[in-house]
């Protein structure tokens, strides 16, 4: 909104309450500010704009009641599908972050009813994802966000508006185009005329940046522990999660892989960035395939930081494998501290990746 210099309040809908299932979406409207119709076929449109709609005679339509938003947010309507799903998307829309949890218990109470219902499980995913944006992020929230937007595409696999969400985070090689490659453009652009861009809340991630691409480039680079002579973190002093989207492919289709590294709040622990970048490797069974097979990630400026440190990887199966999960050897090196004035060590972890097959 600041790149165009737009000032008027703007709608959004994440949970997709308008049950959209593609874009554009068209509305004519007449002088009079009335949609006269939607998505109306092109060849419609000499004959629309040439009509004359009668003036409305100024009645005002009644206003329904407000919802008790305090009472959604409290208990649900009814204990049915409907009464849980509106309790989830009162606490989405109008609660503060904390009441995610509440969203994600309301909709599972939801898919739980009705467990064939696509648009729960599509906002359950939705709830936790945005948990995972948050500060109030679990462990497994990004994999069960993947696994709902799974579960909803298949149970209504010509909702675009909802495959749009996994494409949005899955591999290149499916992508239909960059979706926030505009973004650093903007900057640009802000900043060229002086102003400074108004930070977002959440970073796209590097698949929300990427291009299509047909084919993955040639790997480079080595096993930088290739005899596993590196301690591993036993101590859990960092907190990994992986999850693969889409949740389940065909052999020979492609999967993007991301990973998420926490310092553990428990041991009070941060990343030292006075030494070597954290390294990330694969290992690739016979006939896979991997766009990074191995990857290093810059550190920032300052001594110690908390941050999440968060790497994609995507990898294709050879075409003609068996069914089912398969399970990658990766792994991650890195100096970790114990608390402000802790010791520090370099510390490796393995990591499993696991890749669900599907004929």
């Amino acid at each position: 909104m600041q790149w165009p210099r737009m000032d008027w309040p703007l709608m959004v809908d994440p949970l997709n309450l308008l049950g959209v299932t593609g874009v554009p979406v068209v509305l004519f409207i007449d002088e009079y500010g009335i949609i006269r119709a939607v998505n109306p076929d092109p060849a419609q449109l000499p004959a629309l704009i040439e009509k004359q709609f009668p003036k409305p005679d100024g009645a005002v339509a009644e206003v329904p009641n407000l919802p008790d938003r305090r009472a959604l947010e409290t208990k649900p309507a009814s204990d049915t599908l409907a009464g849980w799903r509106g309790r989830g998307d009162a606490c989405v829309l109008w609660g503060s972050p904390e009441k995610l949890g509440e969203a994600i218990a309301a909709y599972e109470k939801a898919t739980a009813l009705a467990p064939e219902d696509g648009a729960a499980h599509f906002r359950l995913g939705v709830a936790y994802c945005l948990r995972h944006d948050s500060p109030q992020a679990h462990a497994g929230d990004f994999a069960q966000a993947a696994a709902h937007w799974n579960r909803a595409i298949e149970l209504h696999p010509n909702q675009y508006i909802w495959r749009r969400r996994i494409q949005q985070y899955g591999p290149r090689q499916q992508k239909p185009y960059a979706f926030y490659d505009w973004v650093n453009e903007a900057r640009a652009a802000i900043q060229a005329r002086g102003e400074k861009p108004i930070p977002l809340a959440v970073e796209p991630t590097r698949s929300e940046f990427a291009q299509p691409q047909k084919e993955f480039p040639a790997n480079t680079g080595h096993n930088p522990d290739a005899e596993g002579l590196v301690r591993r973190d036993t101590e859990g002093l960092i907190v990994v999660e992986a999850a693969a989207l889409p949740a389940q492919s065909k052999p020979g289709e492609p999967v993007r892989v991301h990973l998420s590294l926490r310092p553990s709040p428990e041991h009070k622990a941060h990343w030292n960035n006075e030494v070597a970048e954290l390294a990330f490797w694969i290992d690739l069974p016979p006939g896979w395939q991997a766009d990074q097979q191995y990857l290093t990630l810059p550190n920032p400026p300052q001594s110690a930081s908390q941050e999440t440190r968060k790497i994609e990887v995507e990898l294709k199966s050879p075409p003609g494998s068996k069914a089912g999960e398969v399970t990658l050897r990766a792994f991650a090196l890195y100096y970790v501290c114990e608390e402000v004035n802790g010791v520090c060590f370099y510390r490796r972890q393995d990591i499993p990746v696991k890749v669900h097959l599907v004929d």
